[in-house]
């Protein structure tokens, strides 16, 4: 009898200094600071890796991610961090501690494996300059919204709002599903997170005072939700993150629709189709069906070479802003820019001269350009110098493009696609209308041609007003 006692006793104790050591190694954490970015090529490299392989591999390890093309509250903490740890401004970036720090895809690929596996252990730096382990860290004052990554969930925050200790054991509980059942919470639709390369999804999701929190595995059953005081889906955090996007996308429309719309009445592009169409005309005056066919060709090859120019500079962009962090300083260069162009342009209204700097195709290339458009006879030779011509309609074009591609770099390659097409319609659109009217008989070319000029000062007032109002709502943080 007294063996069996002694046997329980020491069992009772093995099974408690087990489940407390087994606690520490739960909340033991191999933390690590990551700033990326949705777009981002080198960190559509890292992401998979830090954000999947390590935490998979690795039950311990933690990650708290700054994604900072999108939210621009982000990206001023990568100065921050540098400032207090020369950690560097290149993304992707990882910040451990001992003042390790990797930049670069490939040095990240290379190194945080090996270290994972020598170092059980790691703190997170924080901004402030200081340390601290999982047992002391306040997840309600990490500034800015990071996402907190670990054991294949995640938190978002929303707010600066929320009870840390509950946030942390989220993190760690082995039984999610009945934990929550003494929180409140709302349950909403999971989202996929944004990630460069495949977004990473979940099978649950729920929004507690000011955070969310996604999770994979045993999904939430009817009788909990009852039990607790969440509501189903359609919570206001869920309305809001969507309304959110929603306003992003509109703004982004807007801001590419009032740009394309000052490129399409630029004096460049109007006087260079108007003297194709003449030289068409010209060639051949009793086949106007060949005005038609000219036109619609030679506005499809300026589509095209457009469209080829605006991928370029959306990927110049993309490369630049990886190497270092510009995000925000980038938007408002573009902004002055924009600002700048407007300057010019009214100018240009007020005291026109042909040729202006920035607004007009140069006077010393005018001769060049009118000189291959007068050997068009047909409309496959408008299609084939219109594509040569572009690179001419650049000078007096490629402002507002360019800084329609420095808005579309913090978007995907691929997500870009819809919005180059419509700015490149509207582009375009005037070369359609105006050989359409020739065509049918309602103007001439000729007339179309002295409107233009006659109007010049007002195109240059509508679009300097534009371009100004657009970039001062970019530089003050408007739009």
């Amino acid at each position: 009898m007294k063996k069996l006692i002694f046997i329980l006793v020491i069992f009772f104790i093995s099974s408690f200094f087990f489940s407390v050591v087994s606690a520490e190694d739960q909340q033991s954490n191999f933390c690590s600071i990551y700033f990326t970015g949705v777009g981002c090529p080198h960190c559509a490299q890292t992401d998979p890796i830090i954000l999947g392989d390590l935490l998979e591999e690795h039950p311990n390890f933690m990650v708290i991610e700054y994604e900072i093309y999108h939210e621009q509250k982000n990206a001023s903490l990568l100065l921050s961090y540098n400032d207090e740890y020369s950690s560097g401004l290149g993304i992707p970036l990882v910040i451990l501690n001992g003042d390790e720090s990797f930049a670069g895809d490939k040095p990240i690929i290379e190194n945080m494996s090996g270290i994972m596996n020598k170092s059980n252990n790691n703190d997170c730096l924080l901004i402030d300059g200081s340390s601290v382990n999982f047992n002391n860290l306040n997840l309600i004052s990490l500034p800015g919204l990071p996402k907190i990554w670990k054991n294949g969930r995640i938190l978002l925050k929303v707010s600066d709002k929320g009870d840390n200790q509950i946030l942390k054991e989220l993190l760690i509980t082995n039984d999610i599903v009945s934990f929550i059942k003494d929180i409140d919470y709302r349950v909403i639709e999971p989202k996929p997170v944004l990630l460069s390369g495949k977004d990473a999804s979940f099978d649950n999701a729920i929004e507690l005072n000011g955070w969310v929190f996604q999770w994979n595995g045993e999904k939430i059953d009817v009788a909990i939700q009852e039990n607790s005081t969440s509501t189903i889906a359609n919570s206001s955090i869920a309305k809001s993150n969507s309304s959110i996007d929603n306003n992003k996308e509109k703004l982004t429309l807007t801001k590419i629709f009032s740009l394309a719309a000052v490129d399409a009445i630029n004096p460049c592009a109007l006087a260079v189709l108007a003297l194709m169409l003449i030289a068409i005309l010209t060639y051949n005056p009793k086949k106007k069906r060949n005005i038609l066919l000219a036109g619609l060709a030679f506005t499809c090859s300026v589509f095209i070479m457009y469209l080829f120019y605006g991928l370029v500079i959306i990927k110049s962009f993309q490369l630049i802003q990886a190497l270092t962090n510009i995000r925000i300083l980038l938007y408002k260069i573009l902004g002055f820019v924009a600002i700048i162009l407007g300057v010019f342009n009214i100018k240009d209204a007020i005291q026109y001269k042909a040729g202006s700097f920035l607004t007009e195709m140069p006077v010393s290339i005018r001769p060049r350009v009118k000189k291959i458009i007068s050997g068009i006879t047909s409309p496959k030779g408008a299609f084939v110098t219109g594509l040569f011509v572009t690179i001419f309609l650049l000078p007096c074009t490629i402002g507002p493009y360019v800084i329609a591609g420095g808005i579309l770099s913090a978007l995907e390659l691929i997500k870009t696609i819809p919005f180059l097409l419509l700015y490149n319609f509207i582009f375009v659109l005037p070369m359609i209308l105006i050989t359409l009217i020739v065509y049918v008989g309602f103007a001439k070319i000729e007339d179309v041609n002295g409107w233009k000029d006659k109007n010049i000062r007002y195109l240059h007032l509508i679009t300097g007003l534009i371009m100004f109002a657009l970039g001062l709502a970019m530089v003050l943080g408007w739009v």
